[in-house]
């Protein structure tokens, strides 16, 4: 079994679209083991249970936004080493350098193609 059939994968967005933008990408790589959470929170209280080798999270959500997130799954144990990418449509500096500050592994800016999310994703995981 390949990493692409292997490889479990978290979507993390409060807007139905964008969950769907990011998982039409996963399927078009080829990438089919993921699931979908629409609450920061919510994601954080499933990883804990239920881990898995990457998270794709929006920035900007209610709650508890991506860098949010990002912390919580770093200051956790068994979460500390799970892959996490940033889905943003403004990148701007400040986000960036907190976000690496919280050890962020990559960022992919919206739009995105399956081929970018491709790239972003093997920059993380190894190749496809």
């Amino acid at each position: 079994m390949g990493l692409k059939e292997s490889l479990r994968v978290m979507v993390v967005d409060d807007m139905a679209t964008s969950r769907g933008l990011i998982t039409q990408a996963l399927d078009d790589i080829g990438v089919k083991n993921y699931i979908t959470e629409n609450d920061g929170r919510k994601a954080l209280d499933r990883l804990s249970t239920s881990p898995v080798h990457l998270v794709l999270s929006d920035y900007n959500m209610p709650g508890l936004d991506g860098l949010g997130l990002l912390k919580a799954v770093r200051s956790h144990p068994p979460t500390q080493k799970i892959g996490f990418i940033l889905v943003t449509g403004r990148p701007t500096p400040e986000i960036v350098n907190e976000a690496k500050k919280l050890g962020l592994n990559n960022m992919i800016k919206k739009p995105f193609t399956a081929s970018s999310m491709k790239q972003c994703i093997e920059s993380v995981v190894g190749r496809l």
